[in-house]
C-alpha cells in the first residue's frame, strides 16, 4: 500500500509516531464498528486529505490483519459525506469530486446545513461513528479526545479523531511525504480554508515584487504553525458590505507579530525541591530564556511528580532495554493529556510537549542550556514555540526612598504603558533599583529621561 509504504521509508521519526497513532485509532475503530456503521466527513481541505488517505492506509491494515487483503487496495468502502455550500471555494468543490473519482469514494452529497443533513442521514444509513479531520487548536476541538461522543443536542453518534494531535507541521509532513494530491488553493497561499466570505491568502507568506498583482508562497512554507489561521479574516460580503484587504490579514506585518506580548509560566517539578533537599536553580534560569525570545513569565511554581505517560514510558523502554533494572516509570512521569514527542539528533530523549506545555527535563544549568538551544532549533521546522522580539531593559539605582519616588512611577507607569516599570533593594539598607522592560528600546529611554527630569540632576545612575 503506497501511503504505508512511504512512511515507513521516511526518516522522520515524528510523522511516523504521529501515523502509527493515528493508524491504531483508525484500525481500533473498524474493530468497534462494522464497515456499514462507520462514515467519514470530507471537505476537501488539507486535514480531511491527511484523513482520507489514513484511512485508506488504515483500512487497507485492518484488512491485512483479517487475511482479507493480498497487497493492493482496490476499493475504499467507507462511506464519504461531503457538505457542498454556496459559499465554497470553487477549487474545493473541484478537488472533492476529483478525489471522489480517483479513489472511488462512496459520497453522500449534503445541500443543506451541517445539523440538519446529518440528521437525515443518520435516519437513513446506520451510521454510527464517524471519522473526523479535527485537530487541537480547531475551534471545535474544545474538549475532544480520539473518541468523544457527540455533543448534547445533535443526533447521537461517535466522534473518531485520529489527527487530534498533529500539528500544523504533520500535516504537511504527511502530504509532502507521501506525494499526494490536495487543493490548489494551498499552493497559493491558503494556510487555512473555511468559507469564500472569511478566508484570505496568508499575508505572512506574501511574497514582494514590483508587480499589481500580490503573489503568495505555498502554505508548506509557513514556518510558524500557530499562524495558520491568520488568513481567516472577513472579505466583502453581499450581506455586510465590508472589506479587508488580504494583504492585512488582521497583522500589519510580519514585525507586528514579533511584538506581541506571549505570557509563560514556569513549572519545576520534583519532590526534592519541595522538601527543601535541593534548591531551584534551573526556575529563574528558565524566566531569563523565555525573556531573550520575547516572552513574559507570569508566574514560577514548584510541583511533585504525577502519573506516567504511557508513549514516553514506551520510549524509554526501547532507550533503556535491559541495562537498566526496578521500576523505571517514574521517569516517564507527564501531565496528562495528548503528548508529542519532540526529536532532536543532539537529544538521546526527545522533549515533550503536551497541548501547551512543553518539558525540558533537565537537572542542572548546562543540561538545561542544551535543551533550550534543541529546543530553538525545533522552532525553525515546526510550530512548537513562537519566538518573539527579545526584552529590552535598562536599571537606574538611586538613593531616594520609596516614598519620594513611588507617586513619580506611578505617574511614567501610566505615561508608558507598554513598559514594565517596577523598582526592588536587594538588602534593606541598599540603593533603590527601578528597572525598565519592554520591546521598543527607544520607548526604555524615552522613559528613563522622562523620570530623571522629575528630579535633580545626578539622582540617579545607570548599571548593567
Amino acid at each position: 500500500m503506497e501511503i504505508d509504504k512511504s512512511i515507513r521509508e521516511s526518516d522522520d521519526r515524528r510523522l511516523k509516531t504521529k501515523y502509527n497513532n493515528a493508524i491504531y485509532v483508525i484500525k481500533r475503530a473498524l474493530a468497534l464498528y462494522s464497515i456499514e456503521e462507520v462514515a467519514f466527513s470530507f471537505n476537501g481541505g488539507k486535514d480531511s486529505t491527511v484523513l482520507l488517505h489514513l484511512l485508506r492506509a488504515g483500512y487497507f491494515l485492518h484488512r491485512a490483519e483479517q487475511s482479507c487483503c493480498n497487497g493492493v487496495l482496490t476499493d475504499f468502502p467507507i462511506r464519504t459525506i461531503y457538505f457542498e455550500s454556496t459559499s465554497v471555494f470553487p477549487e474545493i468543490n473541484t478537488f472533492t469530486y476529483d478525489t471522489a473519482k480517483t479513489y472511488g469514494l462512496q459520497m453522500d452529497i449534503i445541500r443543506t446545513d451541517f445539523k440538519s443533513g446529518l440528521e437525515a442521514l443518520l435516519k437513513a444509513k446506520p451510521i454510527r461513528a464517524i471519522f473526523l479531520g479535527v485537530r487541537i487548536g480547531d475551534p471545535t476541538a474544545v474538549g475532544q479526545e480520539q473518541f468523544s461522543p457527540s455533543s448534547p443536542g445533535w443526533p447521537p453518534f461517535m466522534r473518531v479523531n485520529p489527527i487530534l494531535d498533529w500539528s500544523y507541521r504533520d500535516v504537511w509532513a504527511f502530504l509532502l511525504t507521501c506525494k499526494v494530491q490536495y487543493c490548489s488553493l494551498y499552493d497559493q497561499g491558503y494556510t487555512s480554508i473555511g468559507s469564500i466570505y472569511d478566508t484570505v491568502p496568508n499575508a505572512l507568506l506574501s511574497i514582494s515584487n514590483t508587480t499589481s498583482k500580490e503573489k503568495f508562497k505555498p502554505a508548506y512554507l509557513l514556518s510558524d504553525g500557530r499562524l495558520e489561521r491568520a488568513g481567516r479574516v472577513k472579505k466583502k460580503s453581499p450581506l455586510d458590505g465590508t472589506h479587508f484587504p488580504a494583504v492585512n490579514n488582521g497583522l500589519d506585518s510580519v514585525d507586528s507579530h514579533r511584538n506581541r506580548m506571549f505570557t509563560a509560566s514556569v513549572i519545576g517539578v520534583g519532590d526534592e525541591i519541595l522538601f527543601g533537599t535541593v534548591e531551584d536553580q534551573l526556575g529563574p534560569s528558565m524566566c531569563r530564556k523565555l525573556h531573550s525570545i520575547g516572552w513574559l513569565t507570569s508566574q514560577t511554581a514548584v510541583v511533585r511528580n504525577d502519573a506516567p505517560d504511557e508513549e514516553f514510558e514506551e520510549f524509554l523502554r526501547h532507550l533503556i532495554g535491559d541495562h537498566c533494572t526496578g521500576d523505571r516509570n517514574e521517569m516517564a512521569q507527564l501531565p496528562e493529556g495528548i503528548t508529542e514527542l519532540l526529536h532532536h539528533e543532539k537529544l538521546p530523549v526527545p522533549l515533550i510537549k503536551c497541548h501547551n506545555v512543553i518539558i525540558l527535563s533537565a537537572t542542572n544549568a548546562t543540561e538545561l542550556d542544551k535543551l533550550w538551544d534543541c529546543l530553538i532549533e525545533l522552532t525553525r521546522s515546526d510550530d512548537c514555540l513562537v519566538t518573539m522580539e527579545p526584552y529590552s531593559s535598562k536599571r537606574l539605582i538611586t538613593n531616594l526612598t520609596d516614598v519620594e519616588t513611588a507617586q513619580p512611577l506611578l505617574k511614567l507607569c501610566l505615561e508608558f504603558p507598554d513598559l514594565y516599570i517596577g523598582c526592588f533593594r536587594k538588602s534593606r539598607q541598599g540603593p533603590l533599583v527601578i528597572s525598565f522592560e519592554g520591546k521598543d528600546p527607544a520607548r526604555i529611554q524615552a522613559a528613563v529621561e522622562a523620570l530623571c527630569k522629575k528630579f535633580h540632576p545626578g539622582a540617579f545612575s545607570e548599571v548593567n
